[in-house]
């Protein structure tokens, strides 16, 4: 028997009460989901068009980032960005949780989140808007021109691709989210920025 025609049987056997499933079972759907999107990854996504589009994206994003980075500001841009990447990813995992949308191809098949965009891409974006456009005025004409580009021209563009497909979604309501992620962690940024300012002077 092929491994696929064992995989087969295996996910026939199963006998699952779906108003009622055990833990035992749950586990063991996971396991076989696990299995699958690894030999999907192997056969068809590795060293794909799409696989060597991530990467190479993936790098060169890297490599501005680090070329264009305002080092006397480093470590507030980089806090920006990571708090950016942080919430992009624990999103990205709730609408995949609720199969809001999926990846089909991206570099590791280890995350089910498209690491390399909510990691690299989207916060490379971000940071540059925070260093450039440091005035309340520019930077929201500056974060919401990036999150139309972003709702309605980079996701229709991966869908197009087969990198990202959507479900119970619709690229309007990305469109806000990218505003609000900036808007609301450079406020937070500026806050406690100024705590600090005031806390370091020297009482009178």
């Amino acid at each position: 028997m092929t491994y696929s025609h064992h995989f087969l049987a295996t996910i026939v056997s199963i006998s699952i009460d779906y108003s009622n499933p055990t833990w035992d079972e749950i586990i063991e759907i996971r396991n076989l989901s696990k299995e699958l999107l690894l030999n999907y990854w192997l056969n068809e996504t590795v060293f794909s068009l799409n696989w060597w589009f991530l990467l190479i994206t993936t790098i060169g994003f890297f490599v501005i980032w680090v070329i264009v980075l305002d080092k006397t500001r480093i470590i507030e841009i980089m806090v920006y960005g990571l708090l950016i990447g942080t919430l992009g990813f624990i999103l990205d995992m709730i609408g995949i949780s609720f199969v809001l949308w999926s990846y089909p191809d991206r570099l590791t098949p280890v995350m089910s989140s498209m690491m390399e965009i909510h990691k690299m891409h989207m916060p490379v974006f971000y940071m540059l808007i925070y260093q450039y456009f440091r005035t309340w005025g520019r930077f929201l004409v500056a974060i919401t021109i990036t999150a139309f580009v972003f709702a309605f021209v980079f996701e229709p563009i991966t869908v197009w691709l087969g990198i990202y497909e959507i479900y119970n979604w619709n690229y309007a309501y990305s469109f806000p989210i990218y505003i609000a992620i900036g808007v609301f962690f450079k406020w937070l940024i500026m806050k406690l920025k100024k705590v600090e300012r005031e806390r370091s002077q020297p009482y009178s």
